[in-house]
């Protein structure tokens, strides 16, 4: 959003909707964005993944990389995914890395310490090709999740400062979309809405845990904008990552 300067939600959906890709977002078409993902992924497994690594059965990484825009969103269960390939699990762990270094997916760790009784396994992956992910919320999601990457890598490599990405999930099932951490410190909780701008209730416990954090509430589509009593801010989603680099 920084990077192209928008300042309408129109361009900000045809961004969410074509993805941050020169080819199809210039297009703005949805059929020839639709030709150029699948052109796209079947070059990225039978041209270059075999130039990075020897993989006899690309046909079932071809699966895993069709399955992975459903799973979008939640942690990513890799004894599921190794059930559902009949592969082993040192096998689909080692798709996924080879995946991660063709930037066609990014993980994201959990960020848990032990008096928050997070889980500490399992990450989320998303895509840099956010256009495949079928239900809005979670492109949404992905779309948020790919410009804090950015500004992360950008905080590291430009400024020279330690940041991290991760997400919160308790066991109790409490989750917040992403917790950037810098120096092993959570600076800024975020949750991603498409409407609903009241508070989320694990956005709030986790501001009551950290209350120098940061705390947003970020809404594609917000009625209105405001802080709330506990220091919660609901921002549009427009106004926020035009703030980012």
């Amino acid at each position: 959003v920084a990077e192209l300067k928008l300042d309408s939600m129109s361009d900000l959906k045809q961004l969410l909707m074509f993805s941050g890709f020169p080819e199809p977002f210039l297009k703005g078409d949805s059929r020839s964005a639709r030709r150029w993902s699948q052109e796209y992924r079947q070059r990225l497994i039978r041209e270059e993944v075999p130039k990075l690594e020897q993989i006899e059965d690309l046909g079932s990484l071809e699966l895993l990389a069709q399955r992975l825009p459903r799973l979008v969103g939640s942690p990513l269960s890799i004894n599921n995914l190794r059930e559902d390939l009949d592969r082993a699990f040192k096998t689909v762990k080692n798709w996924l890395f080879v995946l991660e270094k063709l930037y066609h997916i990014f993980p994201v760790a959990p960020f848990g310490k032990s008096i928050l009784r997070a889980v500490k396994k399992e990450r989320k992956y998303y895509l840099y090709d956010w256009s495949l992910i079928e239900d809005e919320g979670f492109r949404f999601e992905n779309f948020v999740a790919s410009h804090l990457l950015k500004w992360v890598h950008y905080q590291e490599d430009v400024e020279g400062y330690h940041w991290e990405l991760r997400y919160f999930r308790d066991r109790d099932g409490r989750e917040v979309d992403f917790v950037l951490i810098k120096n092993e410190n959570p600076e800024l909780l975020i949750e991603c809405k498409l409407a609903d701008t009241s508070i989320s209730g694990s956005l709030l416990y986790l501001k009551r845990r950290f209350p120098k954090s940061r705390s947003i509430q970020l809404v594609l589509m917000p009625n209105r904008e405001y802080i709330s009593d506990s220091g919660v801010e609901v921002l549009s989603a427009l106004r926020f990552l035009k703030t980012l680099v």
